[in-house]
């Protein structure tokens, strides 16, 4: 019956989308406001410049832009280059420069900002064109140029304006086909590339509404499916790395349809969006690295759309950890070349009273389903317990169904390796888009089940084409915790697969393996990595030791098992050293058609 409901919403809020579009977007007479329309209108620099007097990080954030425009003024002009087959490092470039020299001049007036976001622009613009063959590079130049164009507008040179506009509308609006992918993905594409399409279309319109209409009525009837990800109730499938771009993409469309329209068209209150802001914040394990499942990097962000959430949703709490990271003098930035960005969302908020968040367990079901149980919000030696589910054949995900992230005493003793640079990998000629059982991409070492926290049965790989749900939850004092059924990852060599992972009362970990064989014993392979040094110290039993503390890793099972330790040395030429870790667990063979129970218990040493 749930899921029926949020279907008939997704319908109902899609059907929104299409009348809105009927009704406002698609009338070519429609009259915009003039420029600059996007994101900052003509005059709020007023309110910025408030703001950034009353408060020191503001001014530092300022500063340290106004810096970096002065260096951008030094820098030979971005050049078209490719890596491989994408242009995005170009593209990515090309956004930083323009959107910081624009912020720089029209918070200073200074005309080397000016004249050099010009010379910028037209460099380019001269290019053949932007990589439509890999359209992401498109998105975001065509977002670059439209936010140049738009704020300094009515400051450039009319042959320059002419040039640019060009540009846009014909390396960016006319090479989006009607048809393409990116329209139909529920990714982060969909964000990027229709937010960057939807900017040169706002930036351009009097010029050619008519295209400039197909472009947003376009946006409108597909970016759903992009909002779809997140539904139902706020976990994005991708993880944080990829929340982090796509979304910071989404909220950029989103808020380029307010500021120049008035209103998003209902955009933002697609199921799960705005409480994705929530999923995100409990991504941070309290040692201040990231539940970094799917394709992701580790390290410490500062997220700014956070605070658009947060103003959106009326919500401070969500700015908890976001506001720590401010305060740190060398802070970084998620998705740092949309700096600006953070002044923008922050003026208009009084943020003189941020609370912790008063939640201590986060769970979303979708595509990838994930319970977080985070004991705290003010000591980086709160526990943690991160617990995933889901799908191989999910963007970017790896064979990591029931895996589990584990941090005690300011330690993450059960780490995910996390991505492998996806150049280092096509340049060798690996395929790492090949999702099929036998794809290459499972043959990376660091995306396959044997180099992350699950089990495997008889030295095979994940079933592709299977899905792990998380079906119980448990809260209480001492089990907090959930339970993840296995059974479709391992259809074909066991009859039923149940793990249940959770912390006591004293923030133990206990992780309970319910497996029922079929007609053929399974060799059963249970697998740990981890940061800390290892020592098998008994015959069910090892001890891992760092930084002064102690674990007790005890296996019960029905039978005999053989304790392992595994180095985590790259297995082919194409795979990235791991350094720094190794694999723990063990090995068990199970008789045919037998229920059995494996429990594995990680105890401190005290």
């Amino acid at each position: 019956m749930k899921t029926r409901i949020v279907v008939l919403l997704l319908a109902l809020f899609y059907c929104h989308s299409i009348s809105f579009a009927q009704k406002e977007f698609v009338n070519t007479s429609v009259r915009l406001s003039g420029h600059p329309r996007l994101l900052l209108q003509k005059g709020e620099e007023k309110t910025l410049k408030k703001m950034i007097m009353k408060d020191v990080i503001w001014k530092d954030i300022h500063q340290s832009l106004l810096n970096e425009a002065a260096e951008i003024v030094q820098l030979p002009l971005n050049e078209r280059i490719k890596t491989g087959r994408r242009l995005l490092s170009v593209s990515r470039e090309n956004l930083r420069r323009i959107f910081i020299l624009s912020y720089a001049y029209r918070m200073t007036r200074k005309g080397e900002f000016l004249k050099r976001a010009e010379s910028e622009m037209l460099k380019a613009a001269s290019f053949s064109d932007w990589n439509p063959s890999h359209f992401l590079d498109v998105g975001e130049m065509v977002l670059a140029l439209s936010i140049g164009y738009d704020w300094l507008y009515e400051y450039l040179e009319s042959e320059t304006r002419s040039i640019v506009r060009d540009a846009i509308v014909e390396k960016g609006l006319d090479a989006a086909a009607p048809d393409e992918w990116f329209y139909r993905a529920a990714s982060n594409w969909n964000s990027v590339c229709n937010g960057g399409l939807l900017y040169g279309a706002l930036a351009v319109f009097e010029d050619v509404p008519d295209k400039a209409k197909k472009i947003i009525e376009r946006c409108l009837l597909t970016n759903p499916k992009a909002l779809s990800a997140y539904g139902p109730d706020g976990g994005y499938p991708e993880g944080f790395h990829y929340w982090g771009y796509g979304t910071s993409f989404q909220v950029l469309l989103i808020a380029a349809l307010e500021s120049a329209l008035g209103t998003d068209a209902g955009l933002s209150e697609y199921p799960g969006f705005l409480e994705s802001a929530r999923f995100m914040e409990f991504m941070t394990a309290p040692s201040g690295e990231y539940f970094n499942f799917s394709d992701a990097v580790n390290g410490v962000r500062c997220n700014m759309m956070m605070f658009w959430f947060a103003k959106k949703m009326g919500d401070l709490s969500l700015l908890w950890l976001e506001n720590q990271y401010l305060e740190n003098p060398s802070v970084c930035f998620a998705e740092d070349r949309l700096l600006p960005c953070l002044l923008i969302f922050c003026a208009h908020q009084d943020l003189s009273n941020i609370q912790p968040p008063s939640c201590h367990f986060w769970h979303n079901s979708g595509k990838t389903p994930v319970f977080i149980y985070r004991g705290g919000w003010n000591s980086k030696e709160d526990s943690y317990l991160a617990v995933k589910g889901g799908s191989p054949l999910t963007s970017h995900a790896h064979m990591d169904a029931g895996s589990f992230i584990y941090e005690r005493k300011g330690i993450r003793w059960a780490i995910d390796l996390g991505m492998q640079n996806y150049l280092s990998l096509e340049s060798r000629g690996v395929n790492l888009w090949d999702q099929s059982q036998e794809g290459q991409r499972w043959g990376v070492f660091r995306l396959g089940n044997m180099a992350h926290n699950t089990l495997t049965i008889n030295n095979k790989r994940h079933l592709v084409n299977s899905y792990a749900s998380i079906n119980r939850i448990y809260k209480s004092e001492d089990m907090k915790g959930a339970e993840v059924d296995l059974i479709s990852v391992f259809a074909d060599d066991m009859e039923k697969v149940v793990r249940i992972i959770y912390l006591n009362e004293e923030d133990d970990l206990i992780v309970k393996d319910e497996l029922v064989t079929g007609e053929k014993e399974a060799l059963v392979t249970w697998i740990m990595v981890t940061p800390a040094e290892a020592k098998i110290i008994g015959k069910n039993q090892m001890e891992l030791a760092k930084d002064g503390h102690r674990m007790l890793l005890t296996v019960i099972a029905p039978g005999d098992v053989e304790m392992k330790l595994w180095s985590n040395e790259p297995l082919h030429a194409f795979d990235e050293p791991n350094p720094g870790s190794m694999r723990v667990g063990f090995e068990t063979h199970l008789p045919a058609n037998r229920k059995n129970l494996l429990k594995v218990t990680l105890n401190l040493i005290r």
